[in-house]
């Protein structure tokens, strides 16, 4: 695939090089560094970074990290001598503005603008976290439920038609990283 200024989105680090699937989407505003690894089909989108420097990042197939969003890790060091990788699942869509840090995301999770995942905390599978919610360090939240709030709290479990959402989101952006490629 072409893509005008890839070199400059996608860099490697200390002898990493990112590892694009097929049909991946990287806008040329977004940068992506170092040990990460994006699935088929995913997409990045404008001013999104992806910094895997210290540690791996690895993002499923179907997954959309949105505009503004910043993909980070921990490092292994004195104070966490494993540091934390960040994990993130097939079929995801990461809202706008998004940090995720050190932390795994299950598959089918839908993560609203503005929020919060910090070091060691567990999305699992099938969960909508709200706009603007804030997963404390180490927290796990739960399959099957809608969280909000900072910190997130369980709100309620989804429905059918929520949970179908995920697959839907998870094609549209397909759909629209095709039109741009």
């Amino acid at each position: 695939m072409k893509h005008e200024n890839r070199e400059m989105s996608v860099r490697p680090f200390n002898g990493k090089t990112p590892q694009l699937g097929q049909r991946v989407f990287v806008d040329m505003t977004a940068v992506v560094i170092g040990d990460v690894t994006l699935g088929d089909d995913s997409s990045v989108w404008p001013q999104t970074v992806i910094r895997g420097d210290m540690h791996q990042i690895r993002i499923g197939a179907r997954t959309s990290i949105q505009d503004n969003c910043v993909c980070h890790i921990t490092h292994a060091g004195p104070y966490n001598t494993d540091g934390w990788p960040l994990f993130v699942g097939d079929d995801c869509t990461i809202a706008h503005s998004v940090t995720l840090h050190g932390c795994r995301i299950g598959d089918r999770v839908l993560i609203g603008m503005g929020s919060i995942v910090m070091d060691g905390a567990t999305i699992e599978d099938n969960v909508v976290l709200g706009a603007n919610s804030l997963v404390p360090p180490g927290k796990t939240l739960e399959s099957g439920y809608l969280y909000t709030g900072s910190p997130a709290r369980k709100v309620r479990e989804l429905t059918d038609k929520e949970l179908a959402y995920f697959t839907y989101s998870a094609n549209n952006y397909c759909k629209l990283k095709d039109q741009y490629l």
